[in-house]
């Protein structure tokens, strides 16, 4: 079994409902380990427009990391993602930010995620359910990953109010 990091999130439609989808779906191919808390951030990246929830899960699979790719990429088609615009609006994202402690370096799949480091919305979760695991170039752990972040955007837990 491999252990999968991964980051959900979308700023179109019910973001809840597609969250909740998002996270069904994965636990018919993946055993869940870990989920954050959902937060709501400003738009990413500069395409986007409205505000995304966002969070993080750990999941056990038996699927390889390019297999564990396509599944996830056939559930994003399957909740409404239209891929029209690098960092634009969408229904859901996911992202695979670990697999195991492995170096990923491919035309289709780069993992440790490039711009995990760089990104609030991506390390404050992450931070919340492994805060000690240690990304396996840079040699922090998530905790002092998302404390060195210069990421000035902010990363609120969700509540049903917002």
């Amino acid at each position: 079994m491999h252990q999968v990091v991964l980051s959900l999130g979308g700023n179109m439609g019910d973001r809840l409902s597609l969250l909740n989808n998002a996270r069904e779906l994965l636990t018919r191919q993946m055993k869940l380990e870990r989920a954050s808390t959902i937060y709501q951030t400003a738009a990413w990246g500069g395409n986007s427009q409205g505000a995304y929830l966002n969070q993080v899960l750990v999941l056990n699979t038996a699927l390889g990391a390019e297999d564990c790719l396509n599944y996830i990429q056939q559930i994003e088609n399957q909740l409404g993602r239209q891929r029209i615009m690098k960092w634009g609006d969408r229904t859901m994202d996911i992202d695979i930010l670990y697999f195991d402690d492995e170096i990923i370096n491919t035309e289709r799949l780069k993992v440790p995620h490039p711009y995990l480091i760089d990104r609030n919305f991506v390390l404050v979760p992450l931070a919340e359910v492994l805060p000690d695991f240690v990304h396996p170039q840079m040699g922090k752990s998530s905790m002092v990953l998302m404390e060195e972040c210069e990421d000035s955007l902010k990363v609120k837990q969700w509540t049903d109010l917002d």
